[in-house]
């Protein structure tokens, strides 16, 4: 069967799915087909390094990008990239290596009250403050703002520090930021760099991910309406404690770079966490897990002495005696049979949009790209009846040999529940290769 078809064929399938579920009401959709495609619409050029997209809440139609140098760029209502950034933070950013780079402008999240209250959230990578040991590298900070008397012009003298995270190394900063359903702003943070969390800044024996004392390898969780700076919320893990941060709402993350909520009515977090060696994870997350570095990579067993020699089995508890947790799907760095394979998951979304009914309900995600190439790739996860979840690479119709043919940094979703994926040439923060696509039927 032509590939160009697949999906075609596939809404047939879909079609008499959906009458036998309307019978059973179990069956879940069937699986995408191997070697499927996907198409991809330009939507903007001439950007440098973009790792996320998001919607702003004022009914405008306009989306935001995300380029790591620093800038937060508009697309207007009519789908034109604005001259003029929103935002621009690159006085106060660290300074980025044009080869190769893991700090930045990482994160963006509007505060659900926008149109009111003109409110948005920034992550990103600091030099070094008077807060920083003289060992470590740089501070990721959280900061609020306002969106000034232009609607197309945040102020950037506005600035509201919430967050400062020192950061032993300059790899591994998580980066993600967003508002969940119940309005509180969700933040993803890395381990603190290096390797096998161990080394300087990072907690002897059990590593940050494992140390709940330590916001590193976490997912946190605050309340920007309430308190100074921020508030706890009522109900996190460890809301009350005194020997963990009542900041966090999971743990035993290595870089949670990407995450998303799905905007369906089950509200699931889905947090793509980036692997060492050997594999890569995707987690669906929730209060108080533990999601087991570096204690496992994926389903794998680890041992930060032997990283590239799982044990045959561990425990399946943390540091402190807690469960783990394990991913929903993983895949490996290589696969010599061809299966889905990569070097760094980038988290995704859930498809909610109209415009391909094949993908309704299913995680659309990716992979920065697979070893020993320039190419990222883009994945399809569907849960099965049994509750797993199975998925396929898919291709890009169009593209000589069905690749992305660039590098994949970011996803990000429009309020209509459409997916952009964001692509640059350059795997460093440096030139004007970085492109925003919308992702269409083949």
């Amino acid at each position: 069967m032509p590939n160009a078809i697949v999906f075609r064929r596939l809404a047939a399938i879909l079609a008499s799915a959906a009458v036998i579920g309307l019978a059973c009401n179990t069956q879940p959709p069937p699986p995408i087909p191997s070697g499927a495609l996907l198409g991809l619409k330009p939507v903007a050029d001439g950007l440098t390094s973009p790792v996320k997209l998001v919607p702003v809440p004022d009914g405008s139609g306009r989306l935001f990008v995300v380029d790591q140098i620093g800038l937060i760029r508009v697309i207007d209502g009519n789908g034109s990239l604005r001259d003029q950034p929103f935002l621009d933070l690159r006085d106060r950013m660290a300074t980025l290596s044009a080869t190769y780079d893991e700090r930045g402008l990482l994160g963006l999240a509007f505060h659900p009250n926008y149109e009111s209250n003109g409110k948005f959230y920034v992550f990103y990578s600091a030099p070094p403050s008077g807060l920083t040991p003289p060992t470590f590298n740089c501070e990721n900070r959280v900061s609020q703002f306002f969106v000034s008397s232009d609607v197309n012009r945040g102020d950037a003298t506005t600035e509201k520090i919430l967050l400062r995270i020192q950061k032993p190394q300059f790899n591994h900063n998580g980066g993600d930021i967003a508002f969940g359903p119940d309005d509180f702003l969700y933040i993803g943070t890395g381990d603190g760099g290096a390797a096998n969390d161990v080394g300087i800044g990072h907690a002897t024996q059990i590593g940050n991910a494992q140390d709940k004392t330590s916001l590193l390898g976490k997912i946190l969780r605050i309340d920007v309406n309430n308190g100074d700076p921020y508030g706890i919320p009522a109900d996190n893990p460890f809301a009350t404690s005194n020997s963990a941060r009542r900041e966090i709402w999971a743990w035993g993350f290595r870089n949670p770079y990407r995450f998303s909520f799905d905007l369906g009515p089950e509200h699931r977090f889905f947090v793509g966490d980036v692997g060492q060696n050997l594999f890569e994870e995707v987690d669906i997350v929730e209060k108080g897990g533990n999601y087991g570095w570096n204690v496992r990579e994926g389903h794998a067993c680890f041992d930060p002495n032997q990283p590239n020699s799982p044990p045959a089995a561990c425990d399946n508890v943390g540091a402190d005696g807690s469960g783990l947790t394990g991913p929903i799907l993983d895949y490996p760095h290589d696969d010599p049979a061809g299966g889905p394979a990569g070097i760094s998951v980038i988290g995704g979304n859930v498809y909610r949009g109209a415009g391909i009914p094949d993908l309704a309900g299913r995680y659309v995600f990716g992979d920065l790209a697979r070893s020993g190439t320039t190419s990222g790739s883009l994945f399809v996860a569907t849960k099965q009846l049994d509750n797993s979840w199975g998925f396929v690479e898919v291709g890009i119709a169009g593209n000589q040999g069905n690749t992305l043919n660039a590098y994949l940094f970011g996803t990000g979703q429009d309020s209509n529940g459409e997916i952009y994926l964001l692509t640059s040439s350059n795997i460093g923060p440096s030139g004007t290769t970085g492109r925003v696509w919308k992702i269409t039927a083949p």
